[in-house]
């Protein structure tokens, strides 16, 4: 399809500088490039593919910048339904150790179609674990099946129970042959041409489940060639009192003095970082992935988004795993982040708008994908999403349509639009066959539950 038009939404929001919210409005694409956007009056009048938009609001795509798609395997586990953090780990290692690269692609495609069908149009993903001839390989074919745009983080662990890490010995690899396949990885598939919808990123798993030597190491490796970097920071006490017992640091100060700060850097979680972290994250241009429902979920605490945000930190959303929040739904995840902050800061500290810039513009800084992705503008690539605020669950919300896409009920996008390719159309998810992999995925998390698999 060379060209789209998406015309008469009730609302445009462009996410742009200017914060232009167009009544009536729509854009045009032409081979997966925004090429105009305004009211539909404005707009051409024809295209090889015309979507009507009425009772929409139409919206950036989102950007999730966490996640660990395996997880959607082992949603619900009893024994980590009611842990914090550690526990919860301690208790799911024994599980993943049993995952194949069968169940790595299944559960990236399942993953990725629910983030698809949720308004996310690029995800990252942290895979840290790679337990029986598991390659970070299985997740990125499964990615191009879905069409989406993909970050895959090549993650590690190499300080396993015996050494004084969390991670038991048998998931943890070899400092030498993590380094080496991180180089692998890059070269074989990091693209950073604009629109491309696969690039790597290093991202060895935590401060307590890595040396510091890899952390240097894999810094080192990511600035000479040009990819980003990924972390869990300070996700919740345990983690601090972690970095101060080891290395008598706090998280912030740890990342400092391994040269973990910066523009080419966002960290997962900083629940507890304080207020010393944060001049040091606004100062070098540090990102943020914030994950509410999975903080909540392990009692992890509530991230002091907005000070961060007044801070000038950048801050961007994410799922997180499917083990800890249980759901990848992406709009839901800015709902509950929003109310989060309303319920630490006040109720009128955070607004909608707020939020879903986060949810966008956030994302992509934090990718390092501004100027291409995270708002509706002339040259960015066409990248959207489009909820109907014209159904049961929004009737009466008439006075703010975009208001009511986080203050009503979070449903399934109506359409998701990645690079011009419609790959969730009228609710319906196009290009995967989702029933047999659902079929295939519920098999494997029974037998996951049995202790069986691998």
């Amino acid at each position: 399809m060379a060209t789209l038009l998406m015309r008469h939404a009730d609302v445009v929001v462009c996410m742009d500088d200017a914060q232009r919210e167009i009544p009536d409005g729509g854009l045009f694409v032409r081979d997966g490039v925004i090429e105009a956007v305004g009211s539909t009056s404005s707009l051409p009048e024809t295209a090889d593919r015309i979507i009507d938009l009425q009772g929409h609001v139409l919206m950036p795509g989102m950007v999730n910048t966490h996640h660990h798609l395996y997880q959607n395997l082992t949603r619900l586990m009893p024994k980590a339904q009611n842990a914090p953090l550690f526990g919860w780990l301690q208790a799911l290692y024994p599980v993943w150790e049993r995952l194949t690269p069968e169940a790595f692609r299944v559960s990236a495609i399942i993953g990725l179609s629910e983030l698809l069908l949720s308004g996310c149009t690029t995800s990252s993903d942290h895979q840290y674990i790679f337990p029986n001839s598991s390659r970070l390989d299985d997740s990125i074919a499964a990615a191009a099946e879905t069409g989406i745009r993909f970050h895959a983080l090549r993650g590690s662990m190499s300080v396993g129970q015996s050494a004084g890490g969390l991670p038991p010995d048998s998931l943890v690899e070899s400092e030498d042959s993590i380094l080496a396949d991180s180089e692998r990885l890059i070269s074989l598939y990091h693209d950073a041409s604009a629109g491309s919808r696969i690039q790597i990123a290093l991202a060895p798993c935590s401060p307590f489940s890595v040396s510091q030597e890899l952390m240097r190491e894999s810094a080192e490796m990511a600035r000479k060639h040009g990819v980003r970097l990924h972390t869990h920071l300070a996700e919740n006490v345990e983690d601090v009192a972690y970095s101060r017992e080891r290395f008598n640091m706090t998280p912030g100060e740890y990342a400092e003095d391994l040269g973990w700060l910066g523009d080419d850097v966002w960290h997962a979680h900083c629940v507890q970082l304080d207020s010393q972290d944060l001049k040091r994250f606004s100062s070098t241009g540090t990102s943020v992935a914030h994950c509410p429902c999975s903080n909540m979920r392990l009692a992890s605490g509530i991230a002091p988004v907005m000070p961060m945000l007044a801070a000038g930190v950048n801050v961007a959303l994410g799922v997180d795993g499917s083990s800890s929040n249980d759901s990848g739904h992406l709009l839901a995840e800015a709902r509950q982040a929003m109310l989060l902050q309303r319920l630490r800061e006040g109720a009128d500290a955070c607004g909608v708008r707020d939020m879903l810039k986060v949810a966008t513009r956030g994302g992509a800084k934090a990718l390092g994908r501004e100027g291409e992705i995270g708002q509706l503008s002339v040259g960015y690539q066409a990248d959207c999403t489009a909820f109907a605020v014209n159904d049961l669950w929004h009737a009466g919300a008439v006075h703010d349509p975009v208001a009511s896409l986080l203050l009503c009920y979070s449903g399934v996008a109506a359409y998701t639009v990645v690079g011009g390719d419609v790959l969730v159309d009228r609710g319906v998810l196009r290009g995967v066959e989702l029933q047999p992999l659902l079929d295939d995925h519920r098999a494997m998390a029974e037998r996951l539950a049995m202790g069986e698999l691998a």
